[in-house]
Parts: structure tokens; sequence; C-alpha cells
């Protein structure tokens, strides 16, 4: 060990060339080592991370890949569902009536009431429709009266209409002394659609930028 220690005194930095072979091979393990660090500092570290970046990306395209190729098998099934749900929809539509129908409806609905023996004490359309994308509401206040069961087969007979109609807000009460004899307060809410024209007006009034704020 002596022997060993003796060969790194007096070594003279400007003559390496002079140095024993100990202190020679512990020199250029050390100059490795430092080459090996500085380039993985300066250069490495550098491709390492676009490696990572590389490797992420490379995830992150299988995965979109694998979605739209789920898609695609299943293109065939997602057209079917949409022509069914076109279809259903068209079926729907088909219930709300047109402009000139609606005259008729409300005829249905109190014609319902006067059916099941129902005293109407007000019938009253709203002065104006509530407008939607694709069809408007119309809001009708009803009172009437007449026994509970009449109002049920009322409500039925409503229910069961070719065309959509719903009842909104009931309120039923006595309506006097006499405890069989009822009062029912309710919204009665009819649907059409809108034609053509309609329909592209609500579209320019959706498009129409609104007042501009102070």
């Amino acid at each position: 060990m002596n022997k060993l220690l003796e060969q790194f005194k007096y070594l003279n930095p400007k003559d390496p060339g002079t140095w024993p072979v100990l202190p020679k091979l512990l020199a250029l393990i050390v100059t490795l080592v430092a080459l090996v660090a500085v380039g993985y500092v300066a250069d490495w570290q550098g491709q390492m991370d676009e490696l990572v970046a590389g490797a992420e990306q490379e995830a992150k395209l299988k995965s979109e890949y694998k979605d739209k190729k789920q898609l695609a098998v299943n293109l065939d099934l997602y057209r079917q569902q949409l022509r069914e749900i076109d279809t259903s929809f068209g079926a729907l539509l088909k219930q709300l009536p047109n402009k000139s129908q609606m005259d008729a409806l409300l005829v249905d609905i109190n014609q319902a009431g006067l059916g099941r023996g129902l005293q109407f004490e007000l019938f009253k359309p709203a002065p104006q429709e509530t407008m939607k994308d694709f069809y408007a509401e119309l809001p009708v206040t009803v009172k009437v009266t007449g026994s509970y069961h009449d109002m049920g087969q009322f409500a039925s007979d409503i229910a069961q209409l070719s065309r959509i109609v719903t009842l909104n807000d009931i309120s039923i009460s006595p309506a006097g002394k006499d405890s069989s004899v009822l009062v029912m307060d309710t919204t009665a809410k009819t649907f059409r659609y809108l034609d053509e024209e309609e329909v592209a007006k609500q579209k320019k009034a959706a498009k129409k930028p609104g007042p501009a704020k102070k």
C-alpha cells in the first residue's frame, strides 16, 4: 500500500508522461468519466428528452388511431341508429299540429272536458305563442268544476289525444260546501311545429347580435 501511495508523490503535472502506471490509469479513468458527464449534459440529455416526448406522442397517436378505428368499425351501426332517431323524431313531429290545426286542437281539449261532464269556468289561450327552435308553445289557462273522477278521466283523455298536450301546475280545491264538487285550475300547453318561413326567422333572430354593452 505504501508503495502504491508513493507513486502519487512528487507527480509533475506539467509532464504526465513521466508518471507511474497507476496515476496514469487513474487520470485516464477520471478523464473518461468527465467526458461522459459533459457529453450527457451537453447533448445526450436533449436527445433523451426528445426520445421521451416521441414515446408520449406515439402513445397518443396509437390511442387516437384505436378510437378512430372503433368508430370506423361501428360506422354502419351509428348510421342505423341515426336513421332510427330520424324516424322517431319524425313520428314525434307529426304529433305537433301546424298553424292551421291549432284551433281544432283547442276545440278537442274543450270537448274532452265537456264530454266528461265538466263545467268550464275559464278557457283562455295565451295572447301570444312562445317560439322555440322548431316549434311554438301555446299555454291555455283552464278552470273547470266537476267530480274528482271526471277530472281524472279528463286528464286521461288529454293524454290520449293524437296531438301532444300537457297539463301543468294542476291545483284542485273544493268548490264550496258540497265537497263532491271540485275546482281544478291548470295550464294546458299545446305545441305546434313551425313552418319553413318561421324557422328561417328564428335562425335569423338567433344570429342577430344583441345590443352592445356600455
